[in-house]
């Protein structure tokens, strides 16, 4: 008999302020289950703190949020752990990287009346509360002031067909853009509809070679020199069955997420692992880690493409730069995908969120993916308000978005 539902993941709240809380999740093993975890948890906000966990059993010690819903976030572990009903036999090396479950896509169209500082900040603060993920915008600005927004998005409860579902989204839009929202308006999104959104899918050779480079730079995007501590070591000498991966590095928003992802792609299984970060930022990770095919993971090639590529996914999670675009100033994020088809959380609610604390207003965004170097990036391109991006200079610009998008605020 497998253990009670309510048993899978078990959430224990904080027993004083300051105090991380502790979720346990006890579940089958499968390849790929960490970075779903930890998706979920990045998408929630949460930082983790310091993290344990062996074959079925992972505790995770974050750091909370006096609004974070902690019901729903269990709702959402639950969904990603492998039943103990359905699993049968060793599971751990099944092919994970198959393409998520394919949602219905909506339009979510409204008019504003006038621009406002922080305005598309606060729209995705209302879709994230109602669980609408965003999967690409459409922002323009009329000559009169007027906004015009299109989102295409997807409903996580699936509900987003009913009337009840429908009304309750434009309820919390009237609630929190008040008098200025003039109309909203929300329809499936079919084909056609999606086809004719996709805007320019071009992006400057300039921009690619500079912004998508598989190599680490001489200098640190924030002015540090590359030798800043990234090690990633290989030890196949402590353990007669599993190769131990060890990182020290500074810490950041998503970290355990970026280095579960990177081993998600390389279809690497997790027998244990153990995460500490400490008060002077600095974070040890230790992974005890086999091949696909249950084994050791001995050639050196293998080993040195790992750490490399482990290297550069710590080091750049994501690329920020701020470009000319003709007469105007272009702020560009991306990053990369996994080859399951899943993006990174709340990149486009920390986008917005830096540049409404820089006080820049914008003027339009276009979201999309594009295969660059092999690799799918999802890239956010961000058109500011030609008056405001001047009192403020680029590096500035590209310095917050870069600080929030990582933690270091």
């Amino acid at each position: 008999m497998g253990i009670l539902r309510e048993d899978v993941v078990v959430i224990s709240p904080a027993e004083k302020a300051g105090d991380p809380t502790v979720i346990s999740v006890n579940c089958p093993d499968k390849t790929g289950l960490g970075c779903d975890l930890c998706r979920i948890v990045l998408h929630f906000g949460l930082s983790i703190a310091r993290g344990d966990g062996k074959w079925c059993y992972i505790v995770l010690w974050v750091d909370g949020k006096t609004n974070t819903r902690w019901d729903l976030l269990e709702k959402r572990l639950l969904e990603v752990c492998p039943s103990y009903f359905s699993t049968s036999g060793i599971d751990y090396y099944r092919p994970v990287n198959q393409q998520p479950k394919q949602l219905d896509v909506y339009l979510l169209k409204f008019w504003c009346s006038c621009v406002r500082k922080g305005l598309l900040h606060d729209i995705t603060l209302v879709l994230f509360d109602l669980e609408l993920t965003i999967k690409r915008v459409k922002v323009s600005t009329t000559p009169d002031g007027k906004v015009m927004d299109l989102f295409f998005i997807t409903d996580t409860r699936e509900l987003l067909h009913t009337k009840e579902r429908q009304g309750e989204t434009i309820l919390h839009f009237k609630t929190a853009l008040g008098d200025i929202l003039e109309s909203c308006e929300i329809e499936s999104a079919g084909e056609e509809i999606t086809a004719c959104s996709q805007g320019t899918s071009f992006l400057p050779s300039a921009i690619t070679e500079d912004m998508f480079s598989l190599e680490l730079p001489a200098r640190h995007p924030g002015g540090l020199l590359a030798s800043d501590p990234i090690s990633v070591t290989v030890d196949n000498s402590l353990s007669p069955s599993h190769t131990l991966i060890q990182i020290l590095c500074q810490d950041h928003k998503g970290l355990i997420y970026d280095s579960m992802r990177t081993l998600k792609d390389y279809n690497i299984q997790v027998s244990y692992g153990r995460f500490f970060a400490n008060r002077r930022g600095g974070c040890e990770l230790d992974l005890f880690i086999v091949q696909a095919d249950g084994k050791k993971i001995i050639d050196r090639n293998k080993q040195n493409a790992l750490c490399s590529r482990l290297r550069m996914e710590l080091f750049r999670p994501l690329r920020v730069a701020v470009v000319s675009r003709g007469p105007d100033t272009e702020l560009l994020v991306a990053n990369p995908v996994e080859l399951s088809g899943r993006g990174r959380p709340l990149v486009f609610h920390d986008i917005t969120l830096a540049l409404k604390n820089l006080n820049i207003q914008i003027f339009s965004v276009e979201i999309g993916r594009h295969m660059i170097c092999d690799r799918e990036w999802e890239v956010y391109r961000i058109l500011l308000d030609e008056g405001d991006s001047h009192h403020v200079s680029r590096n500035m610009i590209e310095e917050g978005v870069r600080k929030l998008l990582m933690g270091w605020e």
